[in-house]
């Protein structure tokens, strides 16, 4: 045993072991279903030092700043119906505002319950968000709309993608900073 706490999560999609460091310390593994627990261990048992070079950066990053809980209701509940209806109203408004300084071709919108995003765009250009953006401050959820229409355009990190941020948010940097942060999906 690596003696690190961690979360294991199985993954039928999974085809390899992946480790991930929360910004608030956690540590999550997810594994393929055909993975055993005993491979795990051994696999963790190499990982400590760079679990702990992680959490520190975390800490350093997240000095001061406290991390604000988002709700996360039941799915099929009233409460989460409603939160997915708000974010696709969200979403639905703003995506269009934007686009006038772009003029980018998007395809299907659709509002999901993503664990590990607050958004993400196809080859295809179909946009997805994660529904917990409707629980965000307005600039912080035009900044993830923002982000993934670019990506229609720079489907990359690139700095053209970068440049293209910068044209409605020019704070973008800031905004990320903030829910990397203070947010977690």
């Amino acid at each position: 045993m690596s003696g690190i706490e961690y979360e294991i999560r199985e993954s039928v999609r999974a085809k390899n072991l992946r480790l991930t460091v929360e910004p608030d310390g956690r540590v999550v593994v997810t594994k393929p279903k055909r993975v055993s627990l005993r491979e795990v261990e051994r696999w963790m048992a190499t990982k400590s030092e760079w679990i702990e070079k992680a959490r520190a950066y975390f800490e350093k990053r997240n000095k001061g700043v406290a991390p604000e809980p988002l709700p996360k209701p039941r799915r099929g509940s009233k409460a989460y119906k409603d939160a997915v209806e708000a974010a696709r109203v969200l979403v639905t408004e703003r995506l269009p505002h934007f686009n006038t300084a772009y003029g980018f071709s998007y395809g299907r919108i659709s509002i999901r319950n993503q664990k590990t995003r607050w958004g993400s765009c196809s080859m295809e250009n179909n946009l997805s968000f994660n529904y917990r953006i409707a629980f965000l401050p307005h600039e912080l959820a035009d900044y993830i709309i923002v982000h993934e229409l670019c990506h229609t355009k720079e489907h990359n990190h690139s700095a053209r993608f970068w440049d293209l941020v910068a044209r409605t948010v020019p704070k973008h940097k800031e905004a990320r900073r903030i829910i990397r942060t203070r947010y977690s999906t």
